[in-house]
């Protein structure tokens, strides 16, 4: 039986709910549909009767894994921009960004077979990204330091590019590369004509 989405989970209940949908992301990732519960329960430290009590199908766990993840990337703005500067908090969500870009290519398989059965793990995935990401460049336009002639659906155009050619475990690097070059011209002097 599933629990009951209303009612907030005991600290060690949410606890073992977060403890298995991270190892479900590495491990869907790593094995694709073909993970098995057993594995995803003992690595992540409980039974597969708590696995089975809070997602009772293998859908429903991929569901929730992957909007974990997005939950993550999203609710990590406030942190960020608490605790270092704008452009280094965007920065910084920028590598969250490939992170999560890199989990959903991995979980890609699993993720068809959820939409398969009827369900749409992305509903509202987009616009929470796309709000996150806002945050953050009204963040920096404020301070200066980002131009303010980029909009927050360009630079959601530019991570999804870098996501989509990188986003490979094995190419890091590049994904890192690409970072660098998109976060660089949105620095106000990147608009300013060369001094003749």
């Amino acid at each position: 039986m599933a629990r009951d989405a209303g009612r907030p989970l005991r600290a060690d209940a949410q606890r073992n709910r977060d403890k298995i949908l991270a190892t479900a992301v590495r491990v869907f990732t790593e094995e694709g549909l073909d993970a098995h519960f057993e594995r995803i329960a003992r690595e992540a430290g409980v039974g597969t009767g708590t696995l089975y009590r809070n997602f009772p199908t293998r859908e429903a766990l991929i569901e929730a894994a992957y909007r974990n993840e997005v939950a993550r990337l999203c609710d990590s703005v406030p942190g960020l921009l608490a605790t270092m500067p704008p452009h280094e908090a965007l920065r910084a969500w920028t590598r969250r960004f490939i992170d999560y870009a890199t989990a959903k290519f991995g979980m890609a398989d699993a993720l068809r077979a959820v939409v398969a059965s009827g369900t749409n793990p992305y509903a509202d995935s987009h616009e929470m990204i796309q709000a996150a990401l806002s945050s953050l460049m009204a963040a920096g336009t404020a301070a200066g330091t980002i131009r303010s002639d980029i909009r927050p659906t360009d630079m959601f155009a530019a991570l999804a590019g870098i996501a989509l050619t990188s986003a490979k475990p094995e190419q890091r690097e590049q994904a890192e590369r690409l970072l660098d070059l998109t976060l660089d011209g949105l620095n106000p002097a990147s608009s300013q004509p060369p001094e003749s």
